[in-house]
């Protein structure tokens, strides 16, 4: 039998938690997550403050990234810089849904829209 797992995804390995490990560990918060395929490390978004899942690519190369999330399902490459089929990837699949996007709950800033648009 033919081995089907693309460079990149290990569809076995879980996510590492429910929000940005980063953002939790400097009390920081984020717009979105995104869950790297390779490791499962969830990062913040691009369109966060400090865009974890993207430095977690720098980092350590690790090549793809999927939402996390609730409802979305969508794999990106950071080498193609375009959508990718994937697997599913061992669960969860998103952050709770009771979880506020963005989050984490207490961490977000009432002006957060305004915040975002004049990050520099």
């Amino acid at each position: 039998m033919q081995d089907k797992r693309i460079k990149g995804i290990d569809p076995d390995v879980p996510p590492s938690g429910t929000g940005c490990v980063e953002c939790l560990a400097t009390g920081s918060w984020w717009f979105h997550l995104r869950r790297c395929a390779q490791c499962g490390h969830i990062g913040c978004c691009d369109d966060s403050l400090n865009k974890h899942a993207t430095k977690h690519y720098h980092d350590t190369g690790h090549p793809i990234i999927q939402s996390f999330e609730p409802g979305e399902d969508w794999f990106y490459s950071y080498i193609t810089e375009d959508i990718v089929d994937g697997p599913e990837l061992a669960p969860p699949h998103s952050h709770p849904v009771t979880q506020p996007t963005p989050g984490p709950e207490g961490k977000v800033p009432r002006r957060w829209q305004w915040v975002l648009q004049n990050a520099g």
